[in-house]
């Protein structure tokens, strides 16, 4: 009985642990597959902090940046040479002065056709009657010599012609060339004074130029200019920008300086036109310069404010020694306003010589008589052209010979 009952609970528990496998299979084929195991990241190697040293990711040895050659950069060599500096523009060669008005004549020729050949075509009428005489006087005065030069030269030529008799085309351009000399004036010192002297001080001071007229003249051209005629002379120049007021006027100084090796003393913008002035004759007398040529300003003719101005620099320059030259730039084409112009600078400092600008563009050479008339002074440039050596000494018989044609 008891091998029975112990071979039952064996079956019973062999039946109940095959039910448990088979149940146990069924509810795995049913369970989802398990999720893919995760990707192995690899981290970035740490940056090397300052002071550490960066690893070599490769079997190289290092290279000093020496060493290394950069794109679009030639090969390093230990012997390369080093870069070399931009080579500086030469200086200009200004045109030699002497003889300048000559070599220019002919341009000068072509624009004063209405006084020279005007007057000859008429002094040539067989019979010189009233009419003839006022149409004479006409021609001088539309070229700007004034009332009475004119009717001085009138007056002169009516007594010659009628002493001479015959007229030949020769006599008569003679006769005409003799009676404008005669006005123009051929003893009156017509050169720049720029030779040194003695300062206040006892040192040896440099000549001093002050170039003075209205804007738009062409004063600061004239001046740039001038410097020119004398480097070309053989002299060693300063600037004074003292033309503080006007944009860019100290920068077209500057550049007309360099082209000829000639230093700009410059102040700020709208700054002391004195005390720029009186900086660049203290730097000439440092340098030892032959000539400082002082731009001024030239806003208004008026007699107030511009006209203190222009007599304070002129005081103030002469702590250092005397103004050897005060020169007022004209337009030659402004006529009678030129003359009144000229009365108004005249007033405030001493016109040592004038500069006639754009004498080459009008038919009214006539000025150069007018202008000296009225101011007591000489000629003693003048502007015949654009070009940087187009200001030439004033030479009177090659100025009348250009007008006439002789």
């Amino acid at each position: 009985m008891e091998y029975l009952i112990l071979a039952v609970v064996i079956a019973v528990v062999a039946v109940a642990a095959i039910s448990g496998l088979v149940i146990s299979g069924r509810k795995k084929k049913r369970l989802p597959p398990p999720p893919p195991s995760s990707p192995t990241v690899t981290a970035p190697p740490a940056e090397p902090q300052v002071g550490e040293e960066a690893e070599t990711p490769r079997e190289e040895p290092r290279r000093t940046i020496e060493e290394v050659d950069l794109p679009g950069a030639p090969a390093a060599t230990a012997e390369a040479p080093a870069p070399e500096a931009p080579e500086v523009p030469p200086l200009e060669v200004p045109e030699p002065t002497a003889g300048r008005l000559v070599r220019l004549r002919a341009r000068l020729s072509r624009s004063q056709t209405t006084l020279g050949k005007g007057l000859l075509t008429l002094l040539s009428r067989e019979h010189l009657d009233d009419d003839t005489w006022e149409e004479i006087e006409d021609t001088l005065l539309t070229a700007d010599v004034g009332v009475a030069p004119t009717q001085e030269l009138v007056e002169r030529l009516r007594e010659r012609v009628k002493v001479l008799g015959t007229r030949t085309p020769e006599e008569l351009r003679g006769l005409l060339r003799e009676e404008l000399l005669h006005l123009i004036g051929t003893e009156a010192d017509r050169s720049v004074h720029t030779e040194s002297g003695v300062g206040a001080n006892g040192e040896e001071k440099p000549g001093v130029v002050m170039v003075v007229g209205v804007n738009g003249t062409g004063k600061t051209t004239t001046t740039g200019k001038l410097a020119r005629v004398l480097v070309a002379d053989g002299k060693s120049v300063v600037l004074g920008a003292a033309d503080t007021f006007r944009a860019a006027a100290a920068d077209q100084l500057q550049t007309w300086g360099e082209r000829v090796g000639a230093r700009t003393v410059r102040g700020p913008e709208a700054g002391d036109p004195a005390s720029v002035a009186f900086d660049a004759v203290k730097e000439g007398i440092a340098e030892s310069a032959d000539v400082v040529l002082i731009d001024t300003a030239g806003r208004l003719h008026t007699k107030t404010g511009l006209m203190d101005e222009l007599g304070k620099v002129k005081r103030v320059v002469e702590k250092h020694g005397a103004v050897d030259e005060v020169l007022l730039v004209l337009d030659a084409t402004t006529g009678q306003n030129g003359l009144v112009q000229a009365r108004v600078f005249a007033e405030v400092v001493d016109i040592t010589g004038i500069v006639l600008t754009k004498l080459d563009g009008t038919a009214k050479g006539g000025i150069v008589v007018a202008v000296q008339r009225e101011l007591n002074v000489p000629v003693k440039l003048v502007g015949l052209g654009e070009g940087a050596d187009d200001l030439a000494p004033f030479e009177p018989e090659a100025f009348v010979d250009a007008l006439i044609g002789g």
